[in-house]
């Protein structure tokens, strides 16, 4: 053991659980945090290396779990000003501004979301995988702005994805587009995957082809506009792009978006005059069961003033 290591130990409390699960119940931690210790053989049951997260011990199995010191993050903290919607000791809910970064990248290495984070939190991040880190869960483009949660303790990371993964979460997108949907109100259903033609962007997929993950998302129509609509759109799957390759692929491709759609020509000069040189989506609502607390918690974000400026002038 290093001398960094902290140990928790115990006894298996009751037959028939799963292993990561039982640890994750008697010492805190998360049990994706508990697999990560496992595949490092820092369990130990009955005094024998425990490797196994499914492995089902018998009550009053005695545990050893050798925590390591979680490691820094390579990400600097730097004071950039966050506009935090909720905030607690698990969680906190950012409304992120178009333009920011969330992760640090090839191209961003700093100046993106988790570099603020890690100033404004101080250290209180999760730790999940060992890594002193924010827990980014889910995340949505830079020139997207809207809501954000991220995970502060290993507990609420885990509780969040597995939410995100089962779909639970409420999410809803404002989108301006090109042109009228027909039918108002629909559903675009389909696999979305790197394209075949560029492999910077992604694309539908035929139903037919393996690769890509099903992805659906719901469109309303809002507001019809002078050669374009504000939509709505709710998302049951979050992949990459999702609402920006949905909509392109009916024929109704977000205003601004470079790489997705090419905004019709006589509403070109409108985004020239306004400034607007970004996809026009805005996380709006973001709603889903606090990880910890089980409280219900929803968030709406109004639309920012470069989104609120384009329909001004597209309404006139």
């Amino acid at each position: 053991m290093n001398g960094g290591d902290s140990i928790i130990s115990g006894a298996i409390a009751e037959a028939g659980q799963r292993l990561d699960k039982a640890l994750a119940d008697a010492s805190g931690l998360s049990r994706e945090r508990i697999k990560a210790l496992l595949g490092e053989a820092r369990v130990l049951l009955d005094g024998k290396v425990a490797a196994q997260a499914s492995l089902k011990p018998a009550a009053g199995t005695r545990f050893e779990i050798r925590v390591p010191e979680a490691v820094p993050t390579e990400a600097q903290a730097q004071d950039i000003p966050l506009n935090v919607v909720y905030e607690d000791e698990h969680l906190i809910v950012i409304d992120k501004p178009a333009g920011l970064v969330v992760h640090p990248a090839a191209g961003n290495l700093d100046g993106t979301l988790v570099n603020a984070l890690l100033h404004h939190c101080q250290g209180q991040l999760s730790g999940i995988g060992g890594v002193v880190r924010p827990g980014i869960v889910h995340r949505i483009d830079k020139e997207t702005s809207g809501l954000l949660v991220v995970a502060k303790s290993d507990k609420a990371h885990e509780g969040l994805a597995r939410q995100f993964a089962d779909h639970s979460i409420e999410r809803a997108y404002f989108a301006v587009v090109a042109g009228l949907p027909v039918p108002p109100a629909g559903t675009v259903s389909g696999h979305i995957g790197r394209s075949d033609h560029d492999r910077k962007k992604m694309a539908v997929l035929h139903e037919l082809n393996k690769r890509g993950k099903h992805a659906v998302t719901h469109y309303r129509l809002v507001e019809a506009l002078d050669g374009a609509s504000l939509v709505e759109c709710r998302l049951e799957t979050g992949r990459t792009h999702q609402v920006r390759v949905h909509m392109a692929s009916i024929g109704h491709a977000l205003l601004g978006d470079p790489v997705y759609g090419r905004t019709p020509q006589r509403l070109r000069p409108i985004l020239t005059q306004l400034h607007f040189a970004r996809q026009a989506l805005h996380a709006a609502v973001l709603g889903f069961i606090h990880p910890v607390t089980g409280a219900a918690l929803r968030f709406e974000s109004k639309l920012p003033a470069d989104m609120a400026g384009l329909l001004v002038e597209l309404r006139s």
